[in-house]
């Protein structure tokens, strides 16, 4: 079901990936048009107006109207909102992806900055560095604040001893778990959120 999804949104981009066929869908739109109306109006052989029709009326993106012996066709602007729709769901992209491991991404990020096997809770395990780019340093600091129960409130001192065991530099860990927002303090009071 998804392969099939899938091999219907790439025609569908590669259809439009030519300008011709840009330029044919666009004439369309706002006229029905033969393909000797096309071929002047884009300049172009009749055969190679023939063959982008073709690859449209594939995806059913243009209807034809025969008028005796001539061919008149028109975009079917249903077709093409109901594929649009299909498209840029961004459920529906994101379906492409399902078998893509975004978990990668974290593990490559883990890999460079934590010193032992981070994956192994029983091994030691040390932050070299806090990463500059945002969404490195975001991995990062999901990987500390894992080192905190949710629903427990710390106090600054357990605070420091426990990220203290992760990285030297405790007090700027500390600072960048509060600004990113995945551990809040009130009162002198730390918690996980």
């Amino acid at each position: 079901m998804k392969n099939d999804r899938l091999r219907k949104m790439l025609r569908f981009f590669k259809a439009l990936a030519d300008e011709s066929r840009l330029k044919i869908i666009g004439i369309l739109a706002s006229q029905e048009c033969s393909v000797e109306e096309l071929a002047v109006l884009l300049e172009l052989k009749e055969p190679t107006i023939s063959h982008h029709l073709t690859k449209l009326k594939q995806l059913e993106l243009v209807r034809m109207r025969p008028e005796g012996n001539t061919h008149f066709y028109q975009l079917d602007k249903d077709v093409l909102q109901t594929m649009t729709k299909e498209v840029f769901k961004p459920e529906k992209i994101a379906c492409f992806a399902e078998d893509v491991n975004l978990k990668t991404w974290e593990v490559k990020v883990l890999n460079t900055y934590i010193e032992g096997h981070f994956e192994n809770s029983g091994s030691v395990q040390y932050l070299k560095e806090i990463p500059s780019s945002s969404k490195k340093r975001l991995t990062i600091l999901k990987w500390v604040i894992d080192k905190f129960e949710m629903g427990v409130e710390y106090s600054e001192d357990a605070v420091n001893e426990i990220l203290n065991r992760y990285y030297r530099d405790f007090e700027s860990l500390r600072k960048e778990l509060i600004d990113s927002r995945l551990l809040l303090q009130k009162d002198g009071i730390y918690f996980r959120c």
